[in-house]
């Protein structure tokens, strides 16, 4: 019994640690599995809650299988391994490229709930962003939940706290705000319309050029 126990446990710690063997690459998919997986969570990645299922999964073979080499397990192909780790490789940067476009799009929006969710997630560059996240708290404080990196933010930033007590105290309603926001995104939908009707209109003024063109082409012969 002890003698399985400590199996067990030497295992689990195993599992625990990522692999050496192309650590430079591996590191990065093993660090941020579980950030990944989360993303299931939260209501805009719903359609994907297979993909991230499957790609938990495939990462968590890989990574067996790179202890397993590490560990001199001659029934497993380094070179596969590595072909393994360099598809994965591709299937995080898509993840990280998606939360990356989904916080933009949250700032762009004004979508905070989506805004608190991306910064959130561990699969943001914080520090990078930060100024751009601090803005859009500011703008926004009366509806952004502050656990977690903002609250990291008014922890560490003097200047922060006492923007937003200033804000607090100029004191605007709930309605105002709801009204001011719709107007955003009333007036970014109507944005967004009209530059798909002129490259609608566009593409049919082209077409009929061409029409034209071939008409006459077809007359002179």
């Amino acid at each position: 019994m002890i003698k399985l126990l400590t199996l067990f446990l030497f295992s689990t710690l195993l599992l625990a640690q990522n692999p050496n063997v192309y650590a430079a690459l591996g590191d990065i998919i093993y660090n941020n599995t579980d950030n990944i997986d989360k993303l299931k969570e939260i209501r805009e990645y719903s359609s994907m809650v297979q993909k991230i299922e499957t790609y938990t999964k495939d990462v968590k073979r890989a990574k067996k299988n790179g202890l397993a080499i590490e560990n001199g397990d001659p029934t497993k192909d380094k070179k596969d391994y590595l072909q393994k780790i360099r598809e994965l490789s591709k299937i995080n940067d898509f993840f990280l490229r998606d939360v990356r476009k989904n916080f933009k799009q949250s700032i762009r929006r004004e979508n905070s709930l989506l805004f608190f969710n991306m910064i959130n997630s561990g699969l943001i560059d914080i520090q990078r962003n930060k100024e751009e996240i601090k803005k859009y708290y500011l703008a926004h404080s009366e509806d952004v939940n502050t656990t977690g990196v903002i609250q990291t933010f008014l922890d560490e930033d003097e200047e922060l706290r006492l923007k937003r007590e200033a804000l607090r105290n100029s004191y605007i309603s709930k309605e105002e705000i709801q009204a001011q926001k719709i107007k955003r995104i009333i007036d970014e939908d109507t944005k967004q319309q009209k530059a798909l009707q002129d490259s609608l209109e566009k593409e049919l003024k082209e077409k009929k050029i061409k029409i034209r063109e071939t008409q006459k082409k077809e007359l002179i012969r």
